[in-house]
């Protein structure tokens, strides 16, 4: 499974590290992604979702459903 965000769409940034002496090398910036069980209470029954923390806070917010149609996302798949 990627480390993707399925609403907002996040995914790993590739940034430079730079070191005291000014070297650089490359690092990867992950976003804070959790794996949640939330309950859909149009379909009766709990959905394993992997999103983002800020995706969780709109969608207690919104509500899971409205913030899924929002997005074009089908909560029956997962």
């Amino acid at each position: 499974m990627s480390r993707t965000c399925i609403f907002t769409g996040k995914r790993p940034h590739v940034a430079n590290k730079v070191s005291h002496s000014n070297i650089k090398t490359k690092k990867r910036q992950l976003p804070n992604l959790q794996q949640r069980k939330l309950w859909w209470t149009e379909g009766n029954r709990f959905v394993n979702i992997r999103l983002s923390t800020s995706a969780l806070r709109t969608a207690t917010l919104k509500g899971l459903e409205a913030y899924a149609t929002e997005v074009g996302i089908d909560l029956s798949q997962f």
